[in-house]
């Protein structure tokens, strides 16, 4: 299938699951933005630029979790001491990423898709693992209902390889009803990543500093 036909049919995809939904959606966030406003205060959105397709950045929009709460030297405490109960709660059920549904509304995620990462992570990929930069983003992915948080990196980088090069429509709707089980279940899903996983940047620095010193003994 060519590349511009699989893009054309995962948008078609993307709007006829969301744009039907919106009048159920739109309370739900309306609720949980003055939730977060109440108890963590503003901005109600968290923002941040991810790499989207072909690396291009783009703001991906999430509800805030966390305060802006710092040390005695005016650095922000880690992100486990910063999230709330609401926000605890928000991530265990992904009610959090509700308003990423507005950035595949733009064009700028799919639902279905390897997760945008941070920016910073680019140059740690191999020249396989680019290709998952080669389709949108999505909300939830193939390693999302795999894992998630809870596998190795090479493991879920690998997995978003397999997705692109082995996707289709019938796919993304198992992926879809796998994420709904999971949600419901509140499967895999970690509320604090930091303490679960280490970095990637900080996992593959460490990896060229082990083959250094072995290169060395």
């Amino acid at each position: 299938m060519g590349v511009f036909r699989t893009r054309y049919l995962k948008r078609i995809l993307d709007l006829f699951v969301v744009i039907p939904r919106l009048a159920a959606i739109l309370p739900i966030m309306g609720i949980v933005a003055m939730l977060v406003r109440l108890k963590i205060g503003s901005p109600m959105l968290f923002r941040q630029v991810r790499p989207g397709i072909h690396g291009k950045p783009f703001t991906i929009y999430k509800f805030r979790t966390m305060t802006d709460a710092m040390d005695a030297k005016g650095n922000l405490l880690p992100d486990g001491q910063r999230l709330t109960p609401l926000g605890g709660f928000l991530r265990s059920t992904s009610l959090d990423e509700l308003p990423e549904l507005f950035n595949v509304l733009k064009g700028d995620m799919s639902l279905v898709g390897p997760r945008p990462l941070v920016m910073k992570y680019l140059p740690y990929y191999t020249d396989r693992e680019q290709l998952r930069h080669s389709v949108r983003p999505g909300i939830t992915g193939w390693a999302q209902v795999n894992g998630r948080n809870l596998i190795l990196w090479d493991e879920r980088l690998a997995m978003d390889v397999w997705y692109v090069e082995n996707w289709s429509i019938c796919l993304d709707l198992r992926i879809l009803a796998i994420t709904i089980l999971k949600v419901l279940r509140r499967e895999g899903a970690a509320k604090d990543p930091d303490s679960v996983e280490i970095h990637l940047d900080q996992e593959r620095l460490h990896r060229v500093s082990d083959k250094n010193i072995n290169a060395r003994s």
